[in-house]
């Protein structure tokens, strides 16, 4: 989780949606929206990925028209692999532990 930095939810969010594919900015914007029913604004967006590039969990590639797609790195897949399977094991417990409150 160490990979992702203190501003994990729209980087976990960037890589899941690149984990389907190649994205430009738009595009991970309605990806995400549609995954997670939540918007991440632009400022959010650039930001992250400018974080993500510079850590190398993801690369921009050669731009199409004005449009920059960004793809998901081996480094980025393993990163976001090691956040989801913790996120899994609180998820487990913190459910388990709700049942008592049931």
């Amino acid at each position: 989780m160490e990979a992702l930095g203190r501003f994990a939810e729209p980087s976990v969010l960037i890589l899941t949606s690149l984990a389907g594919g190649e994205k430009h900015g738009y595009a991970l914007i309605k990806d995400i929206e549609e995954l997670a029913d939540t918007v991440v604004g632009p400022g959010t967006l650039y930001a992250a990925l400018s974080r993500l590039q510079e850590r190398g969990l993801i690369e921009a590639l050669p731009a199409e028209d004005r449009r920059r797609p960004y793809r998901i790195t081996a480094a980025g897949a393993e990163a976001l692999r090691e956040y989801l399977q913790q996120a899994r094991q609180i998820s487990r417990v913190g459910l388990k532990r709700l049942q008592a409150w049931a």
